[in-house]
């Protein structure tokens, strides 16, 4: 139980510190099916897994990237915007592995016992097999991290992903030299942790 908990505090969004040695496919098997595990509303499993080795198909994904980093910046003013370009936001080139996952609302059918009074419940389950597949990475030593800025229409076309399937997370994958201690947005002063005390509420809100 332990070890568990450990894993879970120990796990980080990880961009700087890919080593760029290949992923043991036997590894890559068994993260793959600790994600695979995940509850899914209805038993739809509604995601797959697409991964992405090709240099050249990462590099046009790291390019975009770079330009949406870019937009933001440029919302960004003073102290704020000097903080920022202190923060690495991706390590699409420096892992030797990506990991898309989608999210294909149709499987399961028209009627999908548990999502017809909350749409978005098939959505959360494709969250849940990520965190999954996260934290078997952890406990395998293995670095991944959740790369956010991009467009879902460029994603899709890029990896010809079909119309009604949603790309929900590009997700970096490797070996690492370490996993920090303090997560980079708290390192680099973007955002302090906030106390879990003041997120518990009883009875009502």
């Amino acid at each position: 139980m332990r070890d568990l908990y450990e894993v879970m505090f120990r796990r980080r969004d990880v961009r700087a510190e890919f080593t760029g040695e290949p992923v043991d496919e036997a590894v890559l098997g068994r993260v793959l099916a600790a994600a695979h595990a995940a509850p899914s509303v209805g038993m739809t499993q509604p995601w797959d897994f697409l991964l992405i080795r090709d240099r050249d198909t990462r590099r046009q994904f790291s390019d975009h990237v770079r330009h949406e980093r870019d937009v933001f910046a440029a919302t960004l003013e003073g102290e704020e915007a000097e903080r920022f370009s202190r923060i690495k936001i991706d390590g699409v080139m420096e892992s030797s592995l990506s990991v898309v996952v989608t999210y294909d609302a149709s499987r399961g059918g028209r009627a999908v016992l548990g999502r017809h009074a909350i749409a978005d419940a098939g959505l959360y389950s494709v969250c849940l097999a990520i965190q999954n597949l996260w934290l078997a990475a952890t406990a395998e030593d293995l670095g991944v991290g959740w790369v956010s800025f991009y467009r879902e229409p460029f994603l899709s076309g890029l990896l010809h992903i079909p119309d009604g399937i949603r790309p929900v997370a590009w997700l970096c994958l490797g070996p690492v030299s370490e996993l920090r201690e303090i997560p980079d947005l708290e390192r680099h002063g973007w955002r302090a942790r906030t106390p879990l005390e003041e997120f518990v509420h009883t009875e009502t809100w």
